[in-house]
């Protein structure tokens, strides 16, 4: 029930997350988050399914699906990482996910000034 999902992975952090997921796992042998797919649907399923994702890949789903929508808010949010380090990690991330560079996908989603300023 979604009561019960929210109690349990709601106000848990990251690093919490990833241990329910993995004891969700030894315990059942089946995948937490294919489990929550084949239970959930619609917005939350989308939100559960990306709160269980390791920061650094919600970043990147998050990035992903923003590209895709033209969604300059995200766009612009994400590319502001404050730390080198981060944005390292972040485009890591994504190229691990996607197969393919973050600037590879921006150059082809966007242009002109916007495309500028996110490369």
């Amino acid at each position: 029930n979604e009561k019960g999902i929210i109690e349990v992975i709601g106000h848990r952090n990251a690093e919490q997350r990833r241990l329910i997921k993995e004891a969700y796992e030894s315990q059942y042998n089946e995948n937490l988050i294919r489990r929550f797919e084949k239970e959930l649907s619609g917005d939350f399923e989308r939100a559960v399914y990306r709160w269980m994702l390791d920061p650094l890949d919600r970043e990147a789903v998050l990035a992903n699906v923003a590209l895709k929508k033209s969604d300059y808010q995200v766009i612009i949010e994400l590319a502001c990482i404050p730390s080198a380090e981060e944005q390292l990690a972040f485009k890591r991330a994504y190229q691990a996910r996607y197969r393919h560079s973050l600037e590879e996908d921006v150059a082809t989603h966007f242009s002109g000034d916007m495309r500028k300023l996110l490369l």
